[in-house]
């Protein structure tokens, strides 16, 4: 028989047949993601070593030049007071004039650096920032400051050293 020639005659279409990978190409693949993934960790494992040894550096050295600042300032007022002792003159009023003013420059660098005095005259005994030494009879309300020893000092409102008072005493 014959086929007529309008029909179209049977074409044979290659389709590609998937041919899926061997075992040898997967566990090689596996093999260099694993590997990838290893020089990765690796990698972030040193990064992370590095920063934390900065870090502990900075934090070192930060240490060792925090009063930097302080200290050269500080460094004016030992100054000024050497001054003072050198002069050789026997007036006493000029010799409490530096001392004023070596004050007044010392009082400057406190308040540069925000340290504080504690002077409680009158306020309520605060064991936080006062240490009581005594107690005297006194018109006051009981524990209240009647006089200070010692001034205190604070940094930042955190105590240096506390104040040493004498508290009014409980009729």
């Amino acid at each position: 028989m014959e086929q007529p020639e309008n029909q179209q005659q049977d074409v044979a279409v290659e389709t590609p047949v998937e041919v899926s990978p061997s075992l040898e190409e997967m566990l090689q693949v596996a093999e260099r993601k694993a590997q990838e993934h290893y020089d990765a960790w690796m990698y972030a494992k040193a990064e992370s070593e590095n920063i934390r040894r900065r870090a502990a550096d900075d934090v070192t050295k930060a240490q060792k030049f925090a009063v930097e600042r302080f200290t050269n300032e500080m460094l004016a007022v030992k100054d000024s007071l050497e001054a003072g002792l050198a002069v050789t003159t026997e007036n006493v009023e000029s010799f409490k004039s530096g001392m004023e003013l070596t004050l007044k420059q010392l009082s400057s660098v406190f308040e540069k650096f925000h340290i504080s005095e504690i002077n409680p005259v009158g306020e309520k005994l605060d064991p936080y920032k006062h240490q009581a030494i005594g107690m005297v009879p006194s018109d006051q309300p009981a524990n209240t400051v009647v006089t200070v020893m010692q001034k205190g000092y604070a940094l930042n409102d955190r105590v240096l050293r506390p104040a040493l008072v004498m508290v009014a005493q409980a009729k």
